[in-house]
């Protein structure tokens, strides 16, 4: 093993992930309560790396890997199976702040407890040998099944909380919580990857050091741009949360709420930034859920997707009809918050720029009226 690479990169390693769960802790936030539960996952966060820095201690103060390379890999399987419930909880608390019960942290505890004294009779208890090195293997496939499962019920909740968000506001709120997704598979890849990363030969191990930097780097950055988000988040959620009711009818043939709906829009009400299911329902004296299931059930589409649509709509005769004003004002015309999300919104619907789109179809427009003179 080249030594000097080795402990390089656990320095690099260890000094940087000590440095993140510090700012996890310790990290400025403003001083309000809706940012409790944004602390409260901080803090999860933070304990997950103090595990890992932990881990990493280990390895440059003792030199474990020199002194019992199994006694090495089955620590670190152990304290990533600790780690990644820290992790989960972490992320999970941000989109539901209920997550954090006494069963789950008892069944997370269990678990790593039953893995922790199953890895340490594998250790002391089976004889070197063929037996003993597939015991190993198998408790890092366990920690992969074990770290799918979690990811598994992290990205159910995620799809849970964007369809919740899409089907209450007009605006793309989803976008600020996307980067939980990509952390989550990240999540899984890096886990897996360690777990085989860990079992490298001496002359390589310093990769599976190395493999950490890029992650948790990433992770710190993720947190702290969410920060400037996450009130605007929390308040979706919030609001929805505690109101939620089922429909089980179908509500797309009710005459009345149809009248209402083609009224509203008629009048242009869709160009209202920051429009919300509950400003709409408020206006059409209707309820809110029941609202809701009409816009999905009859025009296959979420709240938002249907206002976007709409917006959109709105824009292209705009473009066409006032070629002289800016893209930027017809998109604050059209209720978009931003000229950005009006670009990313008309194309993907359009499958181009609003530039590009106008300047096309003037241009038909311009053939078809001189092919009639």
């Amino acid at each position: 093993m080249n030594i000097d690479l080795y402990r390089y990169s656990l320095c690099i390693a260890l000094t940087l992930m000590a440095f993140f769960a510090f700012r996890f802790f310790f990290g400025k936030v403003p001083d309000k309560r809706i940012f409790d539960n944004y602390l409260r996952s901080r803090s999860l966060m933070g304990a997950a790396l103090l595990v890992l820095v932990a881990n990493y201690a280990v390895h440059l103060c003792i030199d474990i890997r020199q002194i019992d390379v199994n006694a090495a890999i089955v620590m670190n399987l152990t304290t990533y199976f600790f780690g990644y419930g820290l992790f989960v909880a972490a992320l999970h608390t941000l989109l539901d702040r209920s997550y954090i019960t006494r069963k789950i942290v008892v069944r997370h505890c269990l678990s790593w407890l039953v893995y922790a004294i199953l890895s340490v009779s594998v250790l002391v208890f089976a004889k070197d040998g063929w037996f003993k090195t597939s015991m190993i293997y198998l408790l890092g496939v366990m920690l992969a099944v074990y770290g799918f499962i979690l990811a598994s019920h992290l990205l159910k909740a995620y799809h849970k909380a964007v369809k919740m968000m899409d089907n209450t506001h007009s605006d793309n709120i989803a976008a600020y919580v996307r980067w939980m997704s990509v952390m989550t598979y990240w999540m899984l890849i890096f886990g897996i990857s360690c777990s085989a990363l860990t079992f490298l030969p001496d002359n390589l191990v310093f990769l599976w050091v190395l493999s950490s930097v890029p992650f948790y780097c990433y992770l710190y950055v993720s947190y702290q741009n969410y920060l400037l988000f996450y009130e605007t988040v929390e308040k979706a959620i919030e609001s929805e949360h505690d109101s939620e009711i089922t429909v089980e009818e179908t509500v797309s043939g009710n005459p009345e709420i149809q009248r209402l709906v083609k009224e509203w829009v008629n009048t242009d009400g869709f160009l209202k930034p920051g429009l919300t299911i509950s400003d709409l329902s408020k206006t059409l004296y209707t309820n809110r859920t029941y609202l809701s299931s009409f816009i999905n059930q009859t025009y296959k589409a979420t709240f938002r997707e249907w206002i976007c649509g709409l917006r959109i709509d709105y824009a292209k005769r705009a473009l066409l009809e006032h070629p002289d004003v800016t893209i930027a004002e017809i998109a604050q015309k059209s209720g978009f918050l931003s000229l950005s999300n009006f670009n990313a919104s008309f194309k993907e619907r359009e499958g181009m720029t609003p530039a590009k789109w106008r300047i096309s179809n003037l241009s038909v427009r311009q053939n078809i009226t001189d092919s009639t003179k």
